[in-house]
């Protein structure tokens, strides 16, 4: 199984230190192994520092061998909408993590299309959070009531829409709301913190029925994930209080491990 990465940031970066280390890694037999790099017009430097020699680095989807199976997308909305629908096109299987971007309908059809044009599937790692198989689950038999809250340091709220109702530079001392409103609308407010919440809406009852609440809260000290819904099934609760990625705050380690298990199991013999 040969793939591609899109991106050479922090979760790109973690991603292949994890295959790299597997089965289908240097030295290794068999399994999923990365051969190619995917990056931006000018990046390939840059790209190429942080993958070594042995991964050839590309600047565009059509340069990518056919034998490719699976392009990875580690590169956040935008890696999405400039790749995934040219891979799907080629027939090349696409996984992101980037699942906020699927809030633009507009895109979602595109990427919608190209998956039917090229026989090619777009898959969704789990992210930040977890349960999402109950909650699917749940769905079939009808949910009612569908919630996330996203609690974060009043600090990591900076470069968000949160700084237009909050003073960061002075936090609050307790608590604070700064959104309440459907996934869809924290999507499109909360590009980079978006991918959770729409996560859960995909596997639950879509984004504009997902409740989403945002909180800045100067009592916490890690980012916390909690998804809550009632249906047909009964109630469940799930929380995650996750650490963010060496190298980068802003991104979620969980994240990246969520990427590297979806990877496994796609090539695995027999899948849960």
């Amino acid at each position: 199984m040969q793939l591609a990465l899109i991106g050479h940031g922090a979760i790109a970066k973690s991603v292949f230190a994890a295959m790299a280390g597997g089965p289908g890694g240097p030295g290794g037999r068999g399994g999923p192994a990365i051969t190619h790099g995917l990056c931006r017009p000018g990046r390939e430097p840059a790209a190429a520092e942080v993958f070594g020699p042995g991964i050839v680095i590309v600047n565009a989807v059509e340069r990518l061998p056919a034998a490719i199976d699976l392009v990875v997308d580690c590169a956040g909305h935008g890696g999405l909408r400039d790749h995934g629908e040219a891979a799907l096109r080629r027939g090349m299987d696409v996984l992101t993590v980037s699942i906020g971007a699927l809030a633009d309908p507009a895109l979602a059809q595109r990427l919608t299309t190209a998956a039917e044009l090229g026989q090619a599937k777009l898959h969704l790692a789990s992210g930040a959070i977890g349960g999402l198989d109950a909650l699917a689950a749940a769905a079939e038999g009808g949910l009612s009531r569908v919630v996330y809250t996203g609690r974060k340091p009043p600090a990591a709220w900076r470069g968000s829409a949160a700084e237009e109702v909050l003073d960061l530079d002075n936090p609050p001392p307790e608590p604070v709301r700064h959104f309440r409103g459907d996934a869809g609308e924290a999507a499109r407010r909360y590009p980079k913190n978006a991918n959770v919440a729409a996560a859960v809406a995909l596997a639950g009852v879509g984004f504009a029925d997902t409740t989403v609440e945002l909180w800045a809260d100067p009592g916490v000290e890690r980012t916390s994930h909690v998804v809550e819904a009632d249906g047909s099934f009964g109630r469940l609760r799930f929380e995650v209080e996750g650490l963010p990625l060496a190298g980068n705050p802003r991104s979620s380690a969980l994240a990246a491990m969520s990427v590297v298990a979806h990877i496994r199991r796609l090539a695995a013999p027999i899948r849960r």
